[in-house]
């Protein structure tokens, strides 16, 4: 895409990134790629606020260049310092020597970590602002909105509130840029969601105390660094952010997220029961193979439904590997509050539904039952399952 103009003398600047694999080197994108948004303020002095990753430097160095000359750009506003947002730094500095590089403390000490740069920087405090001539930046620090360093970058005067990582989705624009242009929205509301869960989603208390600091200003636009721009209606993302975050703390929506992992389809024969129970009471169940989804696309359905199943076997005294992965991952992320239940098979000993035990305790689960079964599971397993999963299902509305 070549640079779009987002407001009279305001450019998106940002590149597709259709090529990448795995987002921060965990998260699959190959189907839906992702962004680096970056913005070019041409003004009485100039501002670029964010950049973009190293592997896509010349193409966004060339954005850039078609703009304006690279000698005349005053200031580099640095909003997060992860490679992603930062990875052009270092040709940007050789190009624009004289551009003045600013962001929070802890964004300045990463500048000189990272690529050794302590020179002709300026370190920002919250609610500072900085003029442009026409225009005035007001930097609102929200730390760990992913990063202790980040910050959001408002424009009073346009009311366009620049947010780097917050409100930010997976996914390339695919010729369009803005909210009124897509359409398909929902996939770029699903696609905030996965990254919501899949990167912010463990500080989402953070998120919330930047929603009330932001409560203070009219947002007119939101221009995240990934994903689209929200300029029809920038209060649909702002208040599905709200709501997401929310749920770290808060009950779920009504829904049950079934994990199921299996060796010799013992297991699985069970889980048939158990899903035949859980439909008997009318709650919406959503299934994964744990030994082939990723965990990325398990944790938008157990950040956002009360209830979980876990159905998998134990593995050499402990739980099947795949489970344990996915398991990990919502710990990591905080899937908290939840009601949830077990189920598995064993040959000669037990052990997962121990290992599902541990996990339930450190996340503060509900645990309304667990069943376990040695070899196939008879008709008074079956028995038990079903009526464990009722009691899941009533409880997770």
């Amino acid at each position: 895409m070549q640079p779009i103009e987002i407001r009279p003398n305001i450019y998106w600047v940002g590149v597709n990134d259709r090529s990448t694999d795995l987002f921060e080197g965990l998260w699959p994108i190959s189907n839906q790629g992702v962004t680096y948004n970056a913005y070019l303020i041409k003004d009485e002095k100039n501002a670029l606020i964010d950049l973009s990753k190293e592997t896509f430097t010349d193409d966004f160095i060339n954005q850039l260049e078609s703009l304006i000359g690279l000698e005349n750009l005053d200031y580099v506003i640095t909003n997060h310092m992860e490679p992603d947002h930062s990875g052009a730094l270092l040709r940007l500095r050789e190009l624009a020597p004289q551009a003045k590089f600013l962001g929070m403390n802890k964004a300045v000490a990463m500048m000189k970590d990272f690529y050794t740069i302590d020179q002709n920087v300026e370190v920002l405090k919250h609610e500072q602002t900085l003029s442009l001539g026409r225009n005035t930046l007001k930097f609102i620090y929200t730390p760990f909105v992913h990063w202790p360093e980040t910050m959001m970058t408002y424009m009073i005067e346009e009311k366009i509130l620049f947010s780097c990582d917050g409100f930010g989705s997976f996914g390339c624009l695919d010729g369009v840029l803005f909210d009124d242009e897509t359409s398909d929205q929902g996939f770029y509301e699903r696609e905030a969601l996965r990254y919501y869960t899949n990167i912010i989603a463990a500080f989402s208390k953070h998120v919330l105390q930047a929603l009330d600091k932001l409560s203070a200003y009219e947002v007119q636009m939101v221009a995240p660094a990934h994903g689209l721009v929200w300029r029809k209606d920038p209060e649909r993302i702002i208040s599905l952010y709200k709501y997401w975050a929310s749920l770290a703390t808060e009950r779920s929506e009504a829904g049950v997220t079934v994990l199921y992992g299996t060796m010799y389809r013992n297991t699985e024969r069970a889980l048939e029961h158990a899903l035949q129970a859980l439909a008997s009471e009318n709650v919406p169940v959503e299934v994964f193979n744990v030994g082939l989804t990723d965990p990325s696309y398990i944790l938008p359905e157990l950040w956002t439904k009360q209830g979980v199943l876990i159905a998998a076997p134990t593995y050499e005294r402990a739980m099947f590997p795949a489970m344990v992965h996915a398991l990990n991952m919502a710990e990591i992320k905080g899937v908290r509050n939840k009601t949830a239940a077990y189920i598995g098979s064993y040959s000669w000993s037990g052990g997962a539904k121990g290992v599902f035990e541990g996990y339930a305790e450190r996340l503060n689960w509900d645990v309304v039952g667990t069943h376990e079964f040695i070899g196939s599971a008879k008709a008074n397993d079956l028995e038990q399952i079903r009526a464990l999963s009722r009691q899941l299902a009533l409880k997770s509305k």
